[in-house]
């Protein structure tokens, strides 16, 4: 069954991420911002068709919130009818922030990455020293940036499915991971899941 799980998100992956990828170098000769985006996006497909064999979690809500928090951000598109809500050297200096928090979580991860809830090894350098989830807070502040210079109701409604999936998402990778010591080990170091301080 695991093993049905790995190959049928790593189609998944590839398939979707391929369409998104494809809209974004559309425009991207006009707004070379949306590049941030592309790169974010594309590394899970490396380290998903190179992570290792791990224990997945088999909760359909759990698949469901990861398939919600993957596919609803590659359904986001340029908007060139309407005006950037803040300036886009500010939004592109945000998406490259989160960007950064994004590669730097999922390098620490490497083959650990996957989409579902699952322990292929608990992983406690880079920024994990910091926060629990921190490759979902590189995701919050690249959408952020992309939806602020792409304003729209569609993009919006986008994200705001996205950022619920992942609130979620969280949620259920907590309630899996704490079945192992070593994660238990690492939330007790650990205080905040996504922002230090707040949550």
């Amino acid at each position: 069954m695991n093993k049905i799980l790995d190959y049928g998100e790593r189609l998944f992956l590839v398939a979707l991420t391929s369409f998104f990828l494809k809209a974004l170098f559309l425009q991207a000769a006009q707004h070379p911002i949306f590049l941030r985006p592309a790169v974010s996006e594309s590394l899970p497909v490396i380290l998903i068709l190179i992570r290792k064999p791990g224990a997945i979690s088999t909760s359909p809500f759990a698949f469901l919130v990861a398939f919600l928090g993957t596919a609803a951000p590659l359904l986001l598109r340029p908007h060139t009818g309407a005006d950037p809500l803040a300036s886009t050297v500010y939004l592109g200096a945000l998406m490259t922030l989160g960007l950064c928090v994004n590669v730097a979580s999922k390098l620490a991860l490497w083959r650990s990455f996957g989409l579902t809830a699952a322990n292929r090894g608990v992983r406690q350098g880079g920024p994990y020293r910091y926060v629990r989830h921190p490759m979902y807070l590189g995701y919050f502040l690249t959408q952020f940036g992309f939806l602020f210079a792409n304003p729209n109701l569609a993009n919006l409604a986008i994200c705001l499915v996205a950022w619920t999936a992942q609130l979620l998402r969280i949620r259920e990778e907590e309630q899996f991971l704490m079945q192992d010591e070593a994660y238990r080990a690492l939330a007790a170091r650990v205080q905040f899941r996504l922002l230090p301080g707040i949550y």
